[in-house]
């Protein structure tokens, strides 16, 4: 197949039209790689198969295009991970000003297709991690794969509440290290009952004024230790018995409306910020029959390396970090992931060449 047959690469991320991101004429925009024809039926080879296109997965696809291993993700129909839903990022190194999160992940994406990736807008559905090549299906189209890196991330689990939707960014959060910043001074709440919960709350009593934390039972599931802590802090108050119907505002966050769960009637509060913590779940649902998980879920790597229970496929971001959930830490495993792969196939591929050797000496002498 010539590249004049391939369909272009769409400059859609996530359903934003990144078009300001792209290169100059001139700069080797007309170089980018194309996706696979899907009219062929024919599977998909590659050495690399990238599974996810946030951090982890677009970091990992530079390392790997970068190393000549001509990387192919499979990025989802919504891309770009949990920073496609992140209004401004001020964590991330190198860029002291700040950043939009869907801009950041274009200028990752671009940098991906500048070294070489093949970018494919679709979700796997299925994968074959029985035997090499390894094989996975995404928009009707098989790829097989020398390797695999699994970077399909994790998600923040959400109220359900229409106008928890519509205010995301606006003052409403799933990630207190990210934005505890902005509400500095400002009266905020937490919903949540768990150790993550009570863990936001006095994360976030370094920066707000004062920290409203709602559980709608009558006792935290947390910790102990972690009860007692918020309990006892000056700048928590919480309210118990209490769920939340609906996050007043119209361009921001001006308070939270409360149903009582344990009688009759309703109370608002007054608040700037809303910082849900009822826990995340990990993307992991395709690949459960063949990796190993832990207790939440997550996917589980060996530690010292990114190496999964299956020799040859290789786990990053936060698809199996229940602990940090931050890009940065995302990028540095989809670094450490695409270097493993890149070790794992020159092992891998000089063990063949010489058992290939081996095996025509002994012809050649029979």
């Amino acid at each position: 197949m010539t590249d004049d047959a391939k369909p272009k690469i769409s400059p859609l991320l996530g359903g934003l039209n990144l078009s300001f991101l792209a290169p100059a004429e001139g700069d080797g925009a007309a170089s980018v790689p194309a996706g696979p024809d899907q009219s062929t039926g024919e599977p998909v080879s590659a050495r690399v198969v990238i599974v996810g296109s946030g951090p982890a997965g677009l970091t990992a696809a530079v390392y790997a295009a970068r190393a000549n291993l001509e990387p192919v993700v499979i990025g989802g129909l919504v891309g770009g991970g949990q920073l496609m839903i992140t209004s401004e990022v001020e964590n991330y190194p190198g860029f002291p000003e700040g950043i939009q999160g869907p801009e950041l992940m274009g200028r990752f994406r671009e940098q991906a297709l500048r070294f070489g990736t093949r970018i494919v807008d679709a979700d796997v559905t299925r994968v074959d991690f029985g035997s090499r090549p390894f094989r996975l299906w995404a928009d009707r189209v098989e790829y097989r794969a020398e390797t695999v890196i699994v970077a399909t991330g994790a998600e923040a689990l959400w109220l359900g509440l229409d106008s928890e939707t519509r205010l995301r960014g606006r003052g409403v959060s799933a990630c207190a290290t990210c934005d505890g910043f902005f509400f500095r001074d400002k009266e905020i709440a937490v919903v949540g009952g768990g150790d993550s919960a009570l863990e936001e709350a006095l994360y976030l009593t370094r920066f707000a004024s004062k920290v409203h934390l709602i559980h709608r039972r009558d006792a935290f599931r947390g910790s102990k230790i972690m009860q007692d802590r918020v309990a006892t802090h000056p700048k928590v108050e919480l309210h118990l018995n209490r769920a939340p119907e609906e996050v007043l505002g119209v361009d921001a966050v001006t308070g939270v409306r409360l149903r009582k769960t344990d009688e009759p009637g309703e109370e608002t509060l007054t608040v700037e910020g809303v910082f849900i913590a009822i826990g995340h779940r990990p993307n992991a649902a395709v690949f459960a029959e063949w990796l190993e998980t832990d207790d939440k879920g997550y996917l589980r790597a060996d530690g010292a390396s990114t190496a999964s229970n299956i020799d040859g496929v290789f786990v990053a971001g936060d698809v199996d970090d229940s602990r940090y959930r931050q890009a940065v830490t995302a990028a540095g495993e989809g670094c450490r992931a695409a270097i493993d792969a890149e070790r794992w196939l020159e092992a891998h591929e000089v063990h063949e060449v010489h058992q290939a050797h081996e095996a025509g000496a002994a012809s050649a002498t029979s």
